[in-house]
């Protein structure tokens, strides 16, 4: 998944955080009003839409490439994510003791260097295949968490998916984009950790303002040193600016909104076909076919990612019967 997402973003996938069942109204009884159906479909159909929003707007990052270069594009997107957050969340600076600020510093450096890692990687391989290897930080975290033996069976199919996906070897897939991708698998799987404890020491959205603000920070000499005045270009100004409205505020919105309403687990569940999305969006708007081979593979991974997510929720239900 291209990344960053809301505060709760990080549920993203199959790792769900504390922060999720946080979230004002998460998890009240306005789910079990008359007509539940439609308030339940509700929800999905954001959450769904916030993974259109993000995977389409990794697609025209793609497109911008050329221009600016991956470490360019990743730059425009979080400075102008972080400008138009600072304005919309206005975030408190006093009040933080130490381990606050060193908290949303470990957050947004995660973030960044997630977001570097990953358009690094799509600028290599196709985005249906980075994502889905993207999906296997979260999805080791899941499996390490849960410590339960049936997430094995997740794992090794995870795992049959990235082989088929290296096409039994990994010589048709260009190593340094797969290794970009699971580098920023492996920076996820962090953000996860750090969005959720993030999410708990700061209100509202103020530390993914903040977070945001950092990655912003991070990536900025990176783009100037690669771009340089190409980032100054007004029409690629515009295209960043939609990239990061695309691919980070309106994710983050549809998905606050529907998490109000939407349990963590069903969450996670929609975000596990993130790679499905990816591949459909790199096939419309890069031209980038994917082989039976690949699908079969994406499939797989989502699959795991699915079934690790459910084994977990599972997992829990029965520590609260006991």
């Amino acid at each position: 998944m291209d990344v960053p997402r809301s505060a709760a973003e990080p549920a993203a996938a199959v790792a769900v955080p504390e922060a999720v069942a946080a979230l004002p109204g998460h998890g009240s009884g306005r789910r079990g009003r008359p007509g539940g159906r439609g308030m339940a479909l509700g929800p999905v159909a954001l959450v769904v839409a916030g993974g259109l929003s993000v995977q389409f707007g990794a697609a025209v990052a793609a497109l911008l490439m050329p221009r600016a270069g991956a470490l360019g594009v990743v730059t425009l997107r979080l400075v102008a994510a972080a400008v138009v957050l600072l304005l919309v969340c206005r975030p408190k600076l006093r009040g933080h003791s130490r381990a606050d600020w060193g908290t949303v510093v470990a957050f947004g450096t995660a973030m960044g260097g997630m977001n570097i890692l990953f358009y690094q990687s799509i600028e290599r391989i196709p985005l249906g295949v980075a994502v889905t290897l993207e999906v296997l930080g979260p999805l080791a975290l899941s499996v390490i968490v849960s410590r339960r033996l049936v997430n094995l069976v997740w794992a090794a199919l995870a795992v049959a998916g990235v082989f088929l996906l290296g096409g039994g070897g990994f010589g048709g897939l260009d190593l340094v984009g797969a290794a970009y991708a699971l580098g920023a698998g492996a920076l996820w799987a962090v953000y996860i950790i750090f969005s959720a404890r993030t999410g708990r020491r700061f209100p509202q959205a103020d530390g993914l303002a903040l977070a945001m603000v950092v990655a912003a920070l991070l990536s900025l000499p990176l783009g100037i040193v690669d771009a340089g005045s190409k980032l100054l270009v007004p029409s690629t100004v515009a295209l960043g600016a939609a990239v990061a409205l695309l691919s980070s505020v309106l994710p983050y919105t549809l998905e606050l909104i529907a998490l109000r309403r939407l349990p963590a687990s069903t969450f996670a569940i929609l975000m596990s076909l993130e790679p499905a999305i990816a591949a459909t969006a790199g096939f419309l708007i890069l031209d980038q076919a994917l082989s039976t081979t690949d699908a079969l593979a994406i499939a797989l991974v989502i699959g795991a990612s699915m079934g690790a997510v459910r084994s977990q929720v599972g997992a829990g239900r029965g520590k609260a019967e006991i």
